[in-house]
């Protein structure tokens, strides 16, 4: 499977602007900028879109993780929060708020534990990750 994301950028790196858009369209030419990313101007900026990817992708796996152990989960809220610092993203901290009947907390850690190792955003992150999940 491949997936792809096109970034235009016009201008130097303070003040110019930028577009980005996904094969799906879901992003058209969403406005990114300098102040975007570091301050909090009006557009996206690459953190942001790591921040979604991995609490999307983590989500995901946590619902095939739980489905082999046989549950279902009601719902799964995840937030990730992810820093850039010296350059780099150093940490993405998830957030787990979980409604899935019949759980233990033991097993429910577990799951979570497996998803935060094995899906593909947290594979591909050089960064510290840490999980609070909180069945609710």
């Amino acid at each position: 499977m491949k997936r792809t994301a096109t970034a235009v950028w016009n201008g130097n790196g303070k003040e110019g602007t930028g577009h980005l858009t996904t094969q799906s369209t879901t992003l058209n030419d969403a406005q990114y900028s300098y102040k975007s990313r570091f301050e909090q101007g009006v557009g996206t900026n690459p953190e942001e879109l790591v921040a979604a990817a991995h609490a999307g992708c983590f989500a995901m796996k946590l619902s095939f993780v739980l489905q082999a152990a046989g549950f279902t989960a009601d719902s799964l809220e995840v937030t990730s929060t992810v820093t850039l610092g010296d350059g780099i993203i150093t940490d993405s901290d998830l957030v787990l708020k979980a409604k899935i009947p019949g759980i233990s907390e033991e097993k429910f850690k577990e799951a979570a534990e497996d998803a935060k190792q094995n899906c593909p955003i947290s594979k591909s992150l050089k960064a510290n990750i840490t999980i609070d999940a909180k069945l609710v």
